[in-house]
């Protein structure tokens, strides 16, 4: 059954927790769908991703270059499940359409920006409704997500 999480970053960047998150999936072996309708936010992930860290970097692609079904975490202005995914993570208020497609749907929102806290808020009334098992993360002072809803 499909889950929907929302992480409301309070204390973080999403340049902060986005690649922490990633991590422990592809640690897993999961693979990810990275969402957003931003062009710019997809640039910036295409590197970042690559040298968040000095000592690891995150293996992944952008849904325009060949081959995106081979890569385990793919940067996209949409939805289609190119490459398998097991989650998708919608930034910058992407819409994720029919989160039952998915076994979980990460909407994450930074509390800086109205526009996505907006879009998030009437993501969660519409889907409260729906049969999606439904969750809303904060992060507490020292960084950890704490389910609150």
């Amino acid at each position: 059954m499909a889950e929907l999480w929302f992480y409301h970053l309070e204390n973080a960047s999403i340049d902060q927790a986005l690649p922490e998150l990633l991590t422990k999936l592809t640690e897993r072996g999961g693979r990810a769908l990275v969402c957003s309708q931003e062009e710019a936010r997809l640039d910036h992930l295409d590197a970042h991703l690559w040298t968040f860290r000095e000592d690891s970097f995150l293996p992944h692609g952008r849904d325009s270059a060949p081959q995106p079904e081979d890569q385990p975490i793919l940067l996209s202005d949409g939805t289609d499940n190119l490459n398998k995914a097991d989650m998708l993570f919608c930034l910058d208020g992407a819409d994720p359409g029919d989160v039952s497609a998915w076994e979980r749907v990460v909407v994450m929102f930074e509390a800086s920006d109205e526009t996505s806290l907006a879009r998030a808020r009437a993501l969660w009334a519409a889907q409260k409704k729906s049969d999606i098992a439904i969750s809303y993360w904060r992060q507490n002072e020292m960084g950890r997500w704490e389910r609150k809803a």
